[in-house]
């Protein structure tokens, strides 16, 4: 009993039970997640220890770079990844432990809905990502920062940092922004391609 709990787990989490289920799969879990964990290493992996300002002092360019990201993409779009495969990976583990094969998740009413509602959920958690990432990033990184650094009790209160690679920043928060965006249409195409499906079925009856 609970080899089929693990198989139907895994048989949905792997093979959605729609077409666009399946392109989000492919989409989010290998061209999102390997653009994130290798290119996204590459630009932002040494960001911190390439971060200088006027006076360069260690303690003043830890001060202005934690001003500077107060949240590191990284971590920010790895905890985007997670909490947005949350509402699937809850629903496959409902439907496995109700024996609901991934074939026949469309052929209940009940399940179809619950599903659905993971979808939305999904889109929905998306959507406060977009937003967060904007008010955290923008969606341009500027050469230069201007650090606050009255409580450091410097001459200057405003010190002039210089970021490293802004450019190449830049074109990564733009590709993730569009990321994003995909993997919403693409729900947004399952949720659709749901309601034809059930269409087309009572249609035949």
């Amino acid at each position: 009993m609970s080899s089929n709990y693990i198989r139907n787990f895994y048989e949905g989490c792997v093979k959605p039970p729609t077409v666009m289920g399946q392109f989000h799969t492919l989409f989010f879990g290998s061209v999102r997640t390997f653009f994130l964990g290798v290119l996204g290493f590459a630009v932002y992996g040494n960001e911190a220890l390439h971060f200088s300002c006027d006076p360069d002092k260690r303690e003043v360019n830890l001060f202005c770079y934690n001003q500077f990201r107060p949240v590191t993409p990284q971590v920010f779009w790895a905890l985007q990844l997670v909490i947005v495969l949350a509402p699937g990976a809850i629903f496959h583990l409902y439907a496995a432990c109700k024996d609901i094969s991934h074939e026949c998740i469309l052929q209940k009413p009940a399940s179809t809905v619950i599903y659905i509602l993971s979808i939305l959920l999904r889109i929905s958690l998306e959507v406060i990502a977009f937003w967060l990432q904007i008010h955290l990033f923008g969606f341009q990184v500027k050469p230069l920062f201007l650090c606050d650094a009255r409580s450091l009790g410097e001459k200057n209160n405003i010190i002039k940092c210089m970021v490293p690679e802004h450019f190449e920043k830049t074109i990564f928060l733009i590709s993730m922004y569009t990321f994003t965006v995909i993997t919403m249409v693409l729900c947004a195409a399952e949720v659709f391609e749901i309601i034809f499906r059930r269409l087309c079925h009572l249609n035949h009856q």
